[in-house]
């Protein structure tokens, strides 16, 4: 039993002094660049939806959200930073004829821009963009001119 004992006692005191021994030798070493930490990069600016969740390159976008008859899809970004996001896609609006429930939704292709950098003031930790702009790069609604513009939600 004295031998299990002293065996013990000899591991521990080898555990205490082989850990003592890497904690110096790490404390002693220059930083690297793998035990530098990095910095942490800016939160990218959102595009807040209807549901007020954040957004960024979303494929497809609700406009109307009272009753969805316009919505954006297949989005496609090439542009999206601070200043700006621009995308092309393709924006589906309901005619609503006879009424919106019995409209037929048509396809329009459009490109996109969001613009108007603010704090988000539901979560003052996210930049989101203010404002959408549609461009109709072809047939537009009856009633909508070439380029339209609407506030974003906060």
């Amino acid at each position: 039993m004295r031998g299990s004992v002293m065996g013990t006692a000899v591991t521990l005191a080898a555990g205490t002094l082989l850990a003592a021994a890497m904690t110096t030798t790490a404390a002693a070493s220059p930083p690297t660049a793998a035990s530098t930490p990095a910095k942490a990069s800016p939160a990218p600016t959102v595009l807040v939806d209807c549901y007020f969740h954040r957004n960024v390159r979303p494929e497809d976008f609700i406009l109307a959200c009272g009753d969805g008859n316009s919505r954006l899809i297949d989005l496609h970004w090439t542009e999206w930073g601070p200043d700006g996001a621009k995308a092309i896609g393709v924006n589906m609006v309901n005619d609503c004829k006879p009424y919106c429930a019995a409209g037929t939704f048509h396809a329009y292709p459009v490109v996109i821009r969001l613009n108007g950098q603010q704090k988000w003031h539901r979560h003052p930790s996210f930049q989101r963009f203010a404002d959408i702009s549609l461009t109709y790069t072809g047939g537009r609604p009856d009633t909508f001119k070439q380029v339209v513009t609407y506030p974003l939600w906060d």
